[in-house]
């Protein structure tokens, strides 16, 4: 967490908060977060660069500026970022540990509790780089059942841990694997390769559709990710299985069970309608 949906809300908001912005000036808190790069550097590169483009990587939010720069942002766990108009709550400020003051007088704040996130400036080249080692993007036209029934036949690993493989398919974390699965009526620990084209097509549907619904809710809050502005995702209360676990299959009324055998993760699945 934040994973596809959430990355794209928050992308989607600062391209419609931040286009032709220019950054006049850097303050770095906590230099832990930073990755390839150092305040001093930070500052220098950016300092006078406006922000032309906001989209989204896998779990990373991508901010393009005019110098060809990249800032790359992996919120993982608890980071957010999040447009300061001057009205950010105190409880929001005391974890800020980077900000990017805007010459219309508000800032790009990252704000990040546990502080496992990461912030990089990348050129074009070295974000090339980052982009060939991340999968296919499952909201892509090119991503249909067949590619993605081509996938699952290469791997023995269960799969639900190959949904979460950012080298085979990009932005998919814990949420959305459990959600898919259940909607495909798949157990989460069957090797992927078992996986009939028949039932790709389903899980394929199931992925898609759960994805599209969530970035339509704004993403799942449950404690600590928050939009651009701030404010929590709606989808949670429309999760079928995960956070559910002993509680009543939506579909058949069986008692889900809630495990972490299959890959380390909480996984919640029913063993009566997931074959």
């Amino acid at each position: 967490m934040p994973e596809l949906p959430e990355t794209e809300t928050i992308a989607r908001d600062l391209d419609r908060a931040l286009a032709g912005a220019i950054i006049v000036g850097v303050k770095v808190w906590r230099a832990d977060v930073l990755r390839e790069i150092t305040a001093r550097t930070l500052a220098r590169r950016v300092t006078g660069a406006a922000f032309v483009r906001s989209s989204r990587r896998a779990k990373a939010v991508v901010l393009e500026l005019g110098t060809g720069d990249r800032i790359v942002v992996q919120p993982r766990f608890t980071g957010a970022l999040l447009v300061d108009d001057g009205n950010l709550p105190e409880r929001e400020i005391r974890f800020i540990t980077l900000s990017f003051a805007l010459s219309d007088g508000r800032s790009l704040a990252y704000r990040d509790i546990r502080r496992l996130g990461t912030v990089a400036l990348m050129s074009p080249a070295r974000c090339a780089t980052f982009d060939s080692n991340l999968g296919a993007e499952p909201l892509d036209r090119a991503f249909t059942a067949t590619h993605l029934s081509g996938i699952l036949r290469d791997s023995r690993q269960a799969v639900k841990k190959l949904l979460m493989d950012q080298r085979r398919i990009a932005g998919v974390g814990n949420i959305y694997a459990n959600e898919s699965l259940w909607r495909a009526g798949i157990d989460p620990s069957r090797p992927a390769r078992t996986i009939t084209k028949a039932e790709a097509e389903r899980l394929h549907e199931g992925l898609t559709s759960v994805l599209r619904e969530s970035i339509d809710a704004r993403g799942t809050s449950f404690r600590d990710y928050r939009d651009a502005s701030g404010e929590r995702g709606a989808f949670a209360s429309r999760l079928s299985v995960y956070g559910r676990g002993g509680e009543r299959c939506h579909r058949c009324g069986a008692a889900l069970i809630d495990t972490s055998a299959i890959d380390g993760r909480t996984t919640v699945f029913c063993a009566r309608c997931q074959r």
